[in-house]
C-alpha cells in the first residue's frame, strides 16, 4: 500500500515539474525565462508583419537567452544601481503602465462606428462638397497687388505675373493651386475665391495673414473626397487622441499637483 502511495506521489511531483517546465522557455544559471515573455515578443513581432512559426520562435528563444545572460552580467556589475540607469528603468516601467492604462481605457470606452461616421460627416461639411481650381499671386503690399490687377486688366498674362509671387509653392506653376476645397484655404481667401465665377479675377486685393492675394478662379467641380472606409483608421486615431486628452484633463482635475 505504501509503495502504491509513493508511486502516486512521485507521479504528481513529476507532473508538477513538467508543468513548471512548460511555463518556462529556458533556464540561464538557474534563472527561469517565462514562456509568456516569448509569447509577448512574438505577438509584438507579428504586428510588424512577422509570421509566428517555429523559426521565429527559435530566434526569439535565442534572443531572450542572450538578453538574460547580459542582464545577469549587468546586475553582477551593479549597473541597475547607477542613478541614470535607475531613472531609465523607472521611465520604461512608467511607459509600460501608461500604455496599459490607455489600452484598458479604450476597452471600456471604444471608438464606435457611429462616432467615426459623425466625424467624417463633420469633416465633409467643413471641407465642402465643391472643389476649386484657383491661381493666385501673393505680394507684400496692397499697392503692389493693385498694380498687378491693373496689368491683368491691360492684357498681361496671369501666369507670367505669377513669377513675382511670394508663394514659392505656386509661383513656378503660374500661380496654380491645384484642385482644393474651400475649407483648405484661410477664410479671407476662401470667401473671395468662392464669390468668383469661372475665369474671373478679383477686382481688389484680398488681404490675409500671408499678405495680399490676387486670385483667379479657373474651374469648379464636385469634390472627390475619400469614402469613410478609406479614412476610417485616421479618423479613429484622431478621435482616440481627442478622447485621451479629455480623459487626461479629467484626471489632472482630480489630481493634487504641487
Amino acid at each position: 500500500m505504501n509503495k502504491a502511495l509513493n508511486r502516486f506521489a512521485a507521479g504528481i511531483l513529476a507532473a508538477a515539474a513538467l508543468g513548471a517546465q512548460a511555463q518556462n522557455l529556458a533556464k540561464v544559471n538557474g534563472v527561469a525565462i517565462p514562456s509568456a515573455r516569448a509569447d509577448a515578443m512574438v505577438k509584438d513581432l507579428a504586428t510588424q508583419g512577422r509570421t509566428d512559426n517555429a523559426e521565429l520562435r527559435k530566434l526569439v528563444r535565442d534572443e531572450l537567452i542572450n538578453r538574460e545572460i547580459m542582464m545577469q552580467e549587468a546586475s553582477r556589475m551593479g549597473l541597475a544601481r547607477l542613478p541614470e540607469i535607475a531613472t531609465q528603468l523607472d521611465l520604461a516601467r512608467q511607459n509600460v503602465l501608461v500604455r496599459a492604462y490607455v489600452q484598458e481605457y479604450f476597452k471600456k470606452n471604444p471608438i464606435t462606428d457611429a462616432e467615426v461616421q459623425g466625424e467624417y460627416d463633420r469633416l465633409r461639411k467643413e471641407l465642402g462638397a465643391t472643389e476649386y481650381r484657383a491661381r493666385h499671386i501673393l505680394v507684400k503690399s496692397e499697392d503692389e497687388a493693385r498694380g498687378i490687377i491693373a496689368k491683368l486688366k491691360g492684357g498681361a498674362r496671369f501666369e507670367d505675373l505669377a513669377r513675382q509671387s511670394d508663394d514659392p509653392g505656386s509661383k513656378d506653376r503660374g500661380g496654380d493651386l491645384d484642385w482644393a476645397t474651400a475649407g483648405t484655404f484661410v477664410p479671407e481667401f476662401s470667401r473671395a475665391m468662392t464669390a468668383l465665377k469661372k475665369g474671373e479675377t478679383v477686382d481688389a486685393p484680398v488681404r490675409s495673414q500671408f499678405g495680399f492675394h490676387v486670385i483667379r478662379l479657373d474651374d469648379v467641380r464636385d469634390a472627390k473626397l475619400p469614402s469613410v472606409e478609406e479614412v476610417r483608421p485616421q479618423i479613429a486615431q484622431q478621435l482616440q487622441r481627442q478622447r485621451v486628452d479629455r480623459m487626461l484633463g479629467e484626471l489632472r482635475g482630480k489630481a493634487k499637483v504641487e
